[in-house]
């Protein structure tokens, strides 16, 4: 039996710490935001190059915890062919994602398109939720899929952007100012000007450029 821990509950998601040598980013401050973001990590990686990448993306959003996560690489060596499936519908449910951020907050058609595939996803989670007590005495809300195990990896992602639309967050989602920089996020400064999705590194260069820039004037 696999489960699938949840880390958002409604606005509650709590971005995964940065690891060291880990090669993925978690700038978006939602679950689903980060999924988007998971084919711009560290070095250009896609989380989605294969289906072992993205289980180790999994496991670093605690959405698979590393017993879990060797029961479904157990799965998908016994089951290549239904690995390599799930693989192809997170690349589908990330572009769908990737589009609901980037224009669904101007664009009805999108909002409904994203409709569409967050309920395409979500008609498939036969299963039972519950909560779970972690060993550092957190909860979490889990999901235990009856049937295809792999079909509930997306589960916790997609009802993360099931909650922005309840919330209505989507006025609240940037993509990230530097132009070279496709990251998105939600913009939960009290003024919602937040601009780059990470201060170290596109905020940075953009405050480097314009040093520049004033030195060339003077």
């Amino acid at each position: 039996m696999l489960t699938i821990t949840q880390a958002t509950a409604d606005t509650g998601y709590t971005p995964p710490r940065a690891q060291e040598r880990s090669p993925f980013v978690f700038v978006g401050e939602r679950l689903w935001l980060d999924f988007v973001n998971s084919e711009l990590g560290l070095r250009r990686l896609d989380a989605l190059r294969d289906f072992e990448t993205m289980v180790r993306w999994l496991e670093s959003a605690i959405v698979l915890d590393a017993e879990r996560s060797t029961s479904i690489r157990r799965r998908a060596q016994q089951q290549p062919a239904g690995a390599a499936a799930a693989l192809v519908d997170a690349r589908r449910v990330r572009s769908a994602l990737r589009s609901l951020a980037e224009r669904g907050p101007m664009s009805e058609r999108v909002r409904t398109e994203g409709l569409m595939e967050i309920n395409r996803v979500l008609g498939r989670s036969a299963g039972t939720r519950r909560l779970e007590l972690r060993g550092d005495g957190s909860f979490v809300r889990s999901f235990v899929p009856v049937g295809d195990a792999f079909a509930g990896l997306v589960i916790p992602i997609v009802e993360s952007a099931a909650d922005a639309l309840v919330l209505g967050e989507l006025t609240r989602v940037r993509r990230c100012a530097d132009p070279r920089c496709m990251r998105v996020f939600f913009d939960n400064t009290k003024n919602g000007r937040r601009r780059w999705c990470d201060m170290s590194t596109c905020g940075n260069r953009a405050k480097a450029a314009r040093h520049r820039e004033k030195i060339k004037a003077d």
